[in-house]
């Protein structure tokens, strides 16, 4: 072999040991980060832990936080408040009612006829109107007329057959979701308005506007009842199932409400309603615990919302926070683990870009390749060629997420059926008690919903859980309004002619 030759061996062969190197070393670096992206996965894991032990505890704190809710008011973090709504409905209504919810950038009119005994609703129709812009940074006055207006067309396209008798009002259940202070029934003074709303003048009674609304036209309807979604579905619930005790949405954000004894609600200095009951709207998602498993993801995104230390419970449990944490989770991984590449993808910088409707799409992908999970990655994040383990890894931070919430939701309603004496079966009884929910986390994130349902079953034991059912109650801030203008009409036990 000549000299070059042999020099070119020589020359190929620590090529090839410098490549073999950095092959190992590339080896060595990339295991380095896996396992790194492996602790942050492990840690959040062991963090985001909701053993029965504490689950327990987060009942009883919810059990305590309702007792001191009620004794007094700003006596807990859970506003406990009292809804004026002391009937419910009974299933027996008939007739005409109405309904408007608004809630959001869009508002709707609904007329709902009810059969009466065993009949339930025999007939609805709806309108969906938008909020024109303006409007929501206008004054209430004119927000209430265009309301009032959209009301009246609602009204006036009815055929005569919907007339009501002369001297008899039309009656309205008034869904209104936003902070309100409410008075009576039929009354509330608005705290403050939120959902991009930006009104000046506040500290008005909601239904006093509206009626002031209506009667400039000429509409004579009377609004019976306000109040929120929540109380709405406990309604509708009760309506078609008289063993509904508490009502409980799981949707953007959460809420939950529930029927107590009057006499078990020391701030309550009114009289003693005839039902002897009294809904409570809980407020919830306003429950804070130091048994709540908090992680440093979710005390960032606390700390970075618009309402810092407030609404804990809901920032983790509910539909507009669960993808959020995922991607603070995954953001951490790409950070300091490169887990996607050598640099963070810019689109996961953004928060709320990972919506919960899109986790629950890669929670429940049950293709062999994950294809559901790297699309939306591609899609959504902008991140390309991820592998099956890096797929698994994503699937396996949304199923964290999903069961921490859907366990402590759970923990939260064994904390009602508690403060009720719901929890246990008394000898010889084996009364129902069914929890009514709504909302689209619950309707349509299906590992939640199961898990929640698993979860309360282990919670309650076999004995219990068999008398503890939970329906799903559908549009209680629709329907369920109506069905409370018609539980606390004015025309009730008057004999019509």
């Amino acid at each position: 072999m000549g000299k070059v030759a042999v020099g070119a061996a020589v020359v190929c062969a620590a090529a090839v040991c410098a490549t073999a190197a950095l092959v190992v070393r590339h080896r060595m670096i990339s295991s380095r980060k896996w396992s790194r992206a492996m602790a942050i996965l492990k840690e959040f894991e062991d963090k985001c832990g909701t053993p029965i032990v504490k689950l327990r505890q987060v009942a009883d704190a919810m059990d305590v936080e309702m007792h001191a809710g009620l004794a007094s008011e700003g006596g807990s973090k859970l506003n406990m408040l009292i809804s004026f709504v002391d009937n419910l409905p009974t299933g027996d209504e008939e007739g005409l009612y109405y309904a408007l919810d608004l809630g959001g950038t869009n508002f709707r009119v609904l007329r709902v006829h009810l059969g009466g005994k065993d009949k339930g609703v025999i007939g609805q129709e709806f309108e969906e109107v938008s909020i024109p812009p303006n409007l929501m940074t206008g004054s209430s006055e004119a927000l209430f007329d265009f309301i009032a207006a959209a009301l009246a067309k609602f009204v006036g396209s009815e055929p005569e057959g919907f007339h009501p008798p002369p001297g008899r009002q039309r009656e309205l259940g008034f869904t209104f979701s936003f902070p309100v202070r409410q008075t009576s029934i039929a009354s509330g003074t608005l705290i403050k308005w939120t959902k991009g709303f930006n009104i000046e003048d506040v500290g008005e009674d909601v239904v006093g506007e509206l009626t002031k609304s209506m009667e400039k036209i000429g509409l004579d309807m009377r609004v019976a009842a306000l109040v929120n979604d929540t109380i709405g579905t406990l309604a509708g619930g009760r309506f078609y199932n008289q063993d509904v005790v508490a009502a409980v949405i799981l949707g953007t954000g959460t809420n939950a409400a529930y029927v107590e004894r009057a006499h078990a609600i020391p701030k309550w200095h009114g009289l003693i309603p005839k039902s002897g009951d009294m809904v409570i709207n809980m407020e919830w998602g306003n429950f804070r615990s130091s048994h709540l498993p908090l992680t440093e993801y979710d005390l960032a995104l606390d700390a970075e919302s618009l309402n810092p230390g407030e609404q804990i419970f809901e920032k983790l449990i509910s539909g507009m926070y669960l993808g959020e944490i995922v991607r603070r989770a995954l953001f951490k991984m790409a950070e300091e683990a490169d887990f996607f590449g050598d640099t963070v993808p810019p689109k996961l910088k953004v928060p709320f870009i990972l919506r919960t409707p899109d986790m629950s799409a890669m929670h429940h992908d049950t293709s062999s390749d994950l294809k559901v999970v790297g699309n939306k990655l591609k899609d959504i994040l902008e991140i390309s060629n991820t592998s099956l383990k890096m797929r698994k890894i994503v699937v396996e931070l949304c199923d964290i997420v999903a069961t921490r919430g859907a366990r402590l939701a759970a923990a939260g309603i064994l904390g009602i059926l508690k403060k009720i004496g719901r929890d246990t079966v008394k000898v010889g009884e084996k009364q129902k008690s069914v929890i009514a929910l709504d909302g689209g986390l619950f309707e349509h994130y299906t590992k939640f919903r199961e898990c929640l349902e698993g979860t309360l079953k282990e919670l309650l034991g076999d004995e219990a859980a068999e008398t503890i059912v939970i329906e799903h109650a559908n549009d209680g801030s629709g329907i369920g309004a109506a069905l409370l203008a018609a539980s606390h009409s004015q025309y009730l036990g008057v004999e019509e002619s």
